[in-house]
């Protein structure tokens, strides 16, 4: 099974190839360029370096949200293409899954949040049990006192990862008062290769979509759809 997996759902853009249970190549960036600038040379690069044959591709995994509005319809839109050019299937991942999957074999409870702005995380609760990663709370958008209070009544130790901990963490470390710890640089933000793991054990399932239905899921609208909703309750 060889599954090429992209993440562009938050500021890093990730890119990755895994075959048979084995990562090939990951191509991950964090800097500050756009990922319409970045993704697709990615992908081409790692391509190139492996002497892939994308006609060899059993599926196209893509982050399928939350996150960035735009990095997440940039994911969408190269993943769509390839599958539909190639005639392979889409897995789509959860971004926050395929964040907590960064900490297998972590013992407790993993939450990662994303900044999702106006003073909300997109988040999640995680752990693993008998060898995989099982879901506490799904994805959902919320304030950061939410989640604490949530986190709070589960009354268990916690690891926080993703970008919405150096946004947020000042606020964990006063308000919640469970033992908490957060995750080191290379495991704090998305990673294709965490994506492919997760999408190899969706497409043994049959948990695929056709490149033309696949879609994003944002969790709550955009600004411009919130902009128009609050003009037309103003009449």
């Amino acid at each position: 099974m060889k599954i090429l997996a992209i993440d562009s759902s938050g500021m890093v853009a990730t890119v990755a190839i895994a075959d048979d249970g084995q990562l090939i190549a990951e191509y991950t960036i964090n800097y500050k360029k756009t990922h319409s600038q970045t993704l697709v040379p990615m992908l081409d690069e790692i391509r190139r370096m492996t002497d892939l044959d994308l006609g060899s591709l059993d599926a196209i995994a893509v982050a399928r949200g939350p996150g960035s509005f735009t990095g997440l319809r940039i994911g969408s839109a190269t993943a769509k293409g390839l599958g539909l050019a190639l005639d392979k299937p889409v897995v789509a991942v959860s971004t926050l899954e395929g964040l907590a999957m960064n900490a297998w074999g972590y013992d407790k409870l993993v939450c990662p949040i994303m900044d999702a702005r106006r003073d909300q995380v997109y988040t999640g609760i995680y752990r693993f049990e008998d060898g995989s990663l099982k879901t506490v709370m799904g994805d959902t958008a919320e304030s950061i006192d939410e989640l604490i209070s949530r986190l709070t009544d589960l009354n268990e130790r916690v690891l926080f990862l993703g970008d919405g901990v150096p946004v947020f963490k000042e606020a964990i470390d006063s308000c919640l008062k469970v033992p908490h710890e957060y995750a080191p640089v290379h495991m704090s933000r998305q990673r294709a290769g965490a994506l492919a793991a997760l999408a190899a054990g969706y497409f043994s399932q049959g948990r695929t979509e056709s490149a033309a239905d696949h879609r994003p899921e944002y969790l709550r609208p955009s600004q411009a759809e919130r902009v128009k909703a609050e003009r037309e309750q103003l009449g």
